[in-house]
Formats: structure tokens, sequence, C-alpha cells
């Protein structure tokens, strides 16, 4: 099937399946997905803000109307993905039991809600103010309830929606604690949550960045043609063999860093983007290679310290 044109808003790529995009896929611009039949849709993620959720929630009635969304899958906990559940609270809400059991420990909607206020009205220090401002000054984060999966499983699972099956295959840890990915074996497409970035850096959240690769060559194997990633246009298996590239370099070039005894930011500045020219959001590297850091055991892989220093990098190449 030939790809849909990346422009907002729910573009068919199966007989069964759509995805909603969101251009330009940066901070907190995620996809979702949609399984339809027999007037039964089964939804993949809902976004970040309610508003946003609202305005997917009217593309699919107006688009697909008598469909009704009996259930919604998360691929993984991060809020882009998740915050909109409460909208769909009356329904059967799928998630892994690791994911739902991060979810509930993670931070809230209020606390990036503060995060974002704090940097639109100047409370926040220097770069990361304008980072935070710039990159998610314009999310509105309030009213939102946070609303874990009612439903949960491990390794797989298979879901029905009319006579379709649909395949929830659990590869996390990976990207976060408890990533699923969402096979339709009938369409051939595969909607990955944030297991794949198309056309950006990605963020590891959790880790090992080996379990990541590993979930790349998963889907590498699969009978599958189309792929609806996390973030950025629809896509195939070529973008998910050039992230698994690029995951195993970031994972070379953190170790060698560490090795050689360079702070997370003194690698970053070192790593070859220039391979990468055509990709969004450069500054990840820093979370990325802090992440692999922390997984070989440094202790200078907080996250929080690391945003900091992921808004310092990125105000240094504006």
């Amino acid at each position: 099937m030939t790809m849909p044109p990346y422009t907002k808003g729910l573009h068919r790529v199966g007989t069964h399946t759509y995805a909603y995009l969101q251009p330009d896929g940066s901070w907190g611009l995620s996809n979702s997905g949609l399984v339809v039949d027999e007037g039964e849709g089964l939804l993949v993620d809902t976004l970040f803000t309610l508003a946003l959720t609202e305005e997917l929630r009217s593309a699919i009635a107006a688009r697909l109307p008598g469909v009704e969304i009996t259930t919604v899958v998360n691929t993984h906990d991060d809020g882009d993905h998740t915050f909109g559940n409460q909208l769909f609270a009356d329904r059967t809400i799928i998630g892994s039991a690791a994911m739902a059991a991060h979810l509930a420990a993670s931070p809230s909607a209020d606390y990036f809600r503060a995060l974002i206020e704090r940097a639109v009205g100047g409370e926040a220090p220097g770069a990361l103010e304008t980072f935070v401002r710039e990159r998610m000054g314009s999310f509105d984060l309030s009213g939102i309830e946070m609303t874990p999966p009612n439903s949960t499983f491990a390794g797989r699972r298979e879901v029905g929606v009319g006579r379709q099956r649909v395949h929830l295959i659990q590869v996390g840890p990976a990207h976060t604690e408890g990533d699923v990915l969402v096979e339709v074996p009938a369409d051939g497409v595969l909607f990955t949550g944030d297991i794949l970035f198309a056309g950006s850096h990605p963020v590891i959240h959790s880790g090992p960045v080996g379990r990541w690769i590993e979930a790349c060559e998963l889907i590498e194997g699969m009978a599958v043609e189309t792929v609806v990633p996390g973030h950025g246009p629809v896509t195939g298996k070529p973008a998910v063999r050039r992230l698994r590239g690029y995951l195993e370099r970031v994972a070379e070039h953190a170790e060698r860093g560490l090795r050689a005894g360079l702070s997370v930011s003194e690698a970053a500045g070192r790593f070859p983007l220039e391979e990468y020219a055509d990709w969004t959001d450069p500054e990840r590297i820093v979370l990325n290679i802090g992440a692999v850091y922390r997984e070989l055991g440094a202790e200078d892989g907080d996250f929080a310290e690391l945003f900091v220093q992921t808004a310092e990098f990125w105000a240094g190449r504006r």
C-alpha cells in the first residue's frame, strides 16, 4: 500500500486500519492508531492533552460514523500516549503489567503542567526555561486525571475487533518499562508506539538498549509491510533497520566515552550527528548516551539532570 502523506489527521493504512498523525512528531506530538471492523474500534494510544484527544475522537467520528471505540491499547506509559485515557475511562484500556506499574510511579500530568507553567512564566532557569517553553509551551495539560489501564497482560495477548484479530506483543523494557507492539496481521500493519521514531532521534527512557535492538530485530522479521511509528510518518522496515543501527552506534559510542572518562555531555558532543542530519531533535543524544551510561553503572545518568543538559545542548546548537 502507498504510504499516506505526513499530514495531520486520520489516514487509512489498511483495509481495517488507520493512522492518526501529528506532524512534526517532536516533543508531545505523537501518533495514534485505529483498528475497525463491524462497527467496533480499537484505539492504539491516546494523546498528550485532552483537547488533542478530543480532536482525535472527532476525526474518527467524522470519518467513520457509527464506529464505537470499545478498546484502547496503550503501547507504553509516556504522557503523549496516555494522558487522554480519561476520555475512554468506561472502555477497556489495555496495557502491559509493567507499563501499568511504571505509570503508577511516574510523574503525573500535573508535574509536567507545572514544569511548562514555570517555563512559560519565566521561573525555570536559563536554557531549560527556553527549551521547555519553545518545545512544549503550547500544550495545555490542565484537567487531566491519570487513568491507568484496567486490563493488563504480560508477554502476548490477542484481542478481537469485530472479526479481526489484533496481536499485542510486549517487547519492553526498551524505550520504557513495558513497551507493546500492536500487530494487525490481516492488513500487514504494525503500530510500534515509541519502539520506532521515524525521522527523529528517539529517547531511551528505560533500556537496556540491547532489548530495544532486539525489538527492532523482531519487527524486521515480522510479516508486516506498513509500520506506524509512535512519532513521524508512516513507513516500512528500512526505517526500523536505520533506528537499530542508530541504537547500536549510540551504545558503542557511549561505552567508549565512559571508558575514556568523558562526561555525558562531552560524549554527546563527540557523537557524529552529521550522519543523522535529516533527523529532528538531535538534543536527545544527551538522554540516550546518559541512559547507556546509567545502564553501565555510571552515576551521572540521573534523568532530571540529564534533561537540563539536554536543554543546554539544544541551546548550544541553535
